[in-house]
């Protein structure tokens, strides 16, 4: 299929390493935002652990694992293994990356969503709230969300039923609010606009088609959003994808706050120097390298062992890293 020619060409995102230490100093700061992270923490310590405790271990049966043989056997050649037991040792930690994330994404906006005031939205299969996540009601304003885990869950069919749902429930959405303006995003929760594969663009695009160009207030020509008027509505949606769609829910730090509160969850500090390690991922030790770090440099929500987790959960929200 031929590139849409009013699709918006995505930017290139690069954060350095020393705004993202000015900004969690921010946080370290501000008390708020201390208790935000604090609040994060204990809850995704909560889940976590009755998360990883309902997934399959080594003592579960073969049938557990639903492996593709084919699978099995090219990494077996990849690996140049020649015993089962050697590939057996690696079925459970892919098993488990698998299993985790089918249920990662709605673990974090459950926990995150609250923090910040938006209510979670739990509905029934087929009613006009199906497709809603997360909701917030403000004087003049129903914000509305619906998110996905990373910037590819989309397909061609997905994104025009999603398109569908908003043009066909928004007025019901705002009636039942009492508001005369909704403002919709599709969330992504980790990725850039670069490393999409634009079908969340293509809700845009679809809600043009499905309610007609004549009732666009804003059309989606070479931009992540649009607007369009049903009756005495307006509805406003737009494509928010990793850092910025956590701005747009938090302010300006709470990227940083919801990466604190991962790793302060999930990650022992260590004391002592920093271990070295050959990695096999080419630009890996680029990636979370300490080198430009102020030798006196110090926070009190992380440890200096945790600041290169830091930067390897920064490198999935943009599309290149700096000191």
């Amino acid at each position: 299929m031929p590139k849409n020619p009013d699709l918006p060409r995505p930017r290139h995102t690069v954060l350095s390493k020393a705004r993202l230490l000015d900004d969690l100093l921010a946080v370290d700061r501000n008390e708020d935002a201390r208790g935000r992270v604090l609040q994060m923490e204990t809850a995704f310590r909560t889940r976590i652990g009755v998360h990883v405790d309902a997934l399959p271990t080594g003592s579960a049966s073969f049938a557990k694992f639903c492996t593709s043989p084919f699978v099995l056997m090219f990494y077996a050649r990849q690996k140049g293994y020649s015993a089962v037991g050697q590939i057996e040792e690696d079925i459970l930690p892919a098993k488990l990356f698998s299993s985790m994330e089918t249920s990662a994404g709605r673990m974090v906006q459950d926990v995150v969503l609250p923090v910040y005031g938006w209510e979670i939205v739990h509905s029934t299969m087929h009613s006009a709230g199906s497709v809603l996540d997360g909701r917030r009601r403000e004087a003049q304003l129903l914000r509305l969300a619906t998110l996905k885990s990373g910037p590819r869950c989309l397909n061609d069919e997905m994104s025009k039923d999603l398109a569908d749902d908003i043009v066909a429930h928004a007025e019901q959405w705002a009636e039942d609010a009492a508001r005369d303006h909704v403002e919709f995003t599709y969330g992504v929760l980790y990725g850039t606009e670069k490393q999409s594969n634009k079908k969340d663009w293509h809700i845009l695009r679809n809600i043009v088609e499905t309610r007609g160009t004549k009732y666009m207030i804003e059309h989606p020509r070479h931009r992540w959003s649009c607007s369009f008027r049903i009756r005495g509505t307006r509805v406003d949606v737009a494509v928010r994808i990793g850092s910025d769609w956590w701005n747009y829910l938090g302010g300006s730090t709470a990227f940083v706050e919801l990466m604190c509160a991962l790793i302060r969850a999930c990650v022992a500090p260590v004391s002592g120097p920093e271990s070295r390690k050959a990695y096999t991922i080419s630009d890996l030790e680029e990636i979370v390298s300490m080198r430009t770090v102020p030798g006196g440099y110090n926070v009190s929500l992380l440890q200096r062992s945790q600041l290169p987790w830091l930067f390897f959960l920064a490198r999935h929200y943009c599309d290149a890293i700096g000191d």
